[in-house]
């Protein structure tokens, strides 16, 4: 029987970032656009923390029972270790799933934005197919293109709509960037396990660009995520405070390119889950700071 400490570290806290910096890029566009409603700003964060966890438990789930964590590197997972029983952990993604579907429904209700019914199904779907089913995409090197159209696209696009009902430029660079850091962590998770990921035959992307330009790949997105927001200063001149993530990327990006054991690049995942909501912050910051002031 797992304890709460164990289903805690389970749901992978430190991911959890991936999860906020979407509702608050998303909702700063709005305020952008003059329509921050702080009422679906809470529900839209109540829908993307449970989906990550609901992600993060059916990963658990689909990878336990398939062996491919049984000889992984890294924190705690339940199937994997025997901590909890397999039913236990598909239970409880189902059970983050189902609430984050009744959340979703009165975010839709509340914006009258119909179409979401569809992109809620969409995200269930890509959250369970990810390692789940008789032919996961994730073990055909397509969960970072997944990570980069949900948890950022949909997810920063999304929120904006049910606030604004409309998009602005801020919105899909906003997008574009926490994707692409979003897309970072899991090109760092997914480099740390390419020895064992080989051996079960997940191939993902990481395995199929090989150690080397996965690393590489890891750093380009980064500084594609940081440089991007330039574009939005003639419009947004206090979206420049992103660049004082520059400084704060140099010590991820020195493991991913210089670690040489694989427990070394633990801590990467959880700095690069903090520049993405550090990055939100500053995104978010530049937009309200230009908007007030002027």
């Amino acid at each position: 029987m797992a304890t709460a400490a164990q289903w805690l570290e389970g749901a992978r806290p430190r991911t959890l970032p991936l999860a906020f910096a979407p509702v608050i890029i998303g909702s700063a566009a709005a305020f952008g656009l003059g329509s921050f409603a702080p009422v679906n700003a809470v529900l839209a964060a109540v829908v993307s923390v449970l989906l990550q966890v609901g992600v993060n438990y059916a990963n658990d789930y689909s990878d336990g029972i398939r062996g491919t964590d049984d000889e992984r590197v890294g924190p705690l997972r339940l199937t994997g270790s025997g901590a909890a029983e397999p039913r236990q952990v598909k239970l409880a993604a189902f059970a983050s799933f189902g609430v984050a579907m009744l959340a979703g429904l009165v975010l839709i209700i509340l914006s009258g934005a119909w179409f979401g019914l569809l992109v809620g199904v969409g995200c269930i779907a890509a959250a369970w197919g990810y390692t789940g089913g008789k032919n996961p995409y994730g073990y055909r090197g397509l969960g970072d293109v997944f990570v980069f159209v949900f948890f950022g696209l949909v997810a920063t696009l999304g929120i904006t709509f049910t606030q604004a009902d409309r998009l602005s430029a801020a919105a899909w660079v906003g997008a574009v960037c926490t994707g692409l850091i979003a897309t970072a962590l899991l090109m760092a998770n997914n480099v740390r396990d390419i020895p064992t990921d080989s051996v079960v035959g997940k191939k993902t992307l990481a395995v199929r660009l090989g150690d080397t330009a996965a690393r590489a790949s890891y750093v380009v997105m980064l500084a594609v995520a940081i440089l991007l927001p330039l574009l939005l200063s003639p419009t947004y001149p206090w979206i420049l405070l992103v660049l004082l993530l520059v400084p704060v990327c140099v010590v991820p990006i020195r493991l991913m390119l210089t670690g040489d054991k694989r427990a070394s690049l633990i801590p990467v995942l959880k700095q690069t889950g903090l520049i993405n909501l550090a990055f939100s912050l500053l995104f978010a910051a530049g937009i309200v700071l230009t908007v007030v002031i002027a």
